[in-house]
């Protein structure tokens, strides 16, 4: 049999940038259904993860700028889970920020609050026999948040943000931002309509996470 021969890969012409260093922002236009954002990426120097951002308007003018912490999820925001409300949430938070006419949105890695996909999967079959978002992490030995947000304040940092209108019902990514010299001046409620599929985790979101929910979850 004869030897398959792969094409050799191209190399990069010899005027193309090098490639940035960790830990500092590239950026590109990009246009959405809500409008046009800049999109900046960054690698983070401590873990070699990749994070983006999306932002609209003038940031740095030292004003409170529209914010939100989003993280990844590529169940609700890739595959349409109903089960959790990230995919509505990111494109909420999109839209918000467009109206507003100015803010920024960082997509952090971050799946499964923190414990990843896989484990997220595990995680949701637990939920599958009845255990609640909560219990199926510490069935599986994972605490029930595992995220760090100092590269979000690094990110927000580099955008020339200081003060910020945090988009989040969760008031621990208020106090993360606090201690990380990132002054939160507003929380602004960023509620879903709940649906057959998660009401209960937005009910244990609330009850057991200290998340802020909207009147009709009880």
């Amino acid at each position: 049999m004869n030897a398959r021969h792969w094409p050799a890969a191209a190399s990069a012409p010899a005027d193309a940038p090098p490639s940035p260093a960790a830990g500092t922002l590239v950026s590109c236009k990009l246009p959405t259904p809500w409008g046009e954002f800049d999109l900046h990426g960054l690698v983070d120097a401590k873990t070699g993860q990749e994070h983006a951002a999306m932002s609209l308007g003038r940031l740095d003018d030292g004003e409170p700028v529209l914010t939100r912490m989003h993280s990844e999820c590529l169940t609700g925001d890739t595959l349409y889970s109903l089960k959790c409300d990230c995919g509505e949430q990111l494109e909420a938070g999109l839209k918000a920020i467009a109206d507003a006419g100015r803010g920024v949105l960082l997509y952090l890695r971050q799946e499964g609050r923190g414990i990843g996909l896989v484990n997220k999967i595990r995680a949701y079959a637990l939920q599958q026999a009845g255990a609640d978002t909560v219990e199926a992490n510490r069935l599986l030995g994972l605490p029930d948040d595992a995220r760090d947000y100092a590269i979000a304040a690094e990110m927000l940092g580099q955008l020339g943000i200081q003060r910020v209108r945090l988009l989040t019902n969760n008031p621990a990514k208020v106090d993360a931002l606090q201690r990380l010299g990132i002054e939160v001046v507003e929380r602004v409620p960023l509620h879903i309509e709940p649906n057959a599929h998660n009401r209960g985790y937005l009910q244990t979101k609330s009850r057991r996470m200290g998340h802020y929910g909207p009147d009709d979850l009880d």
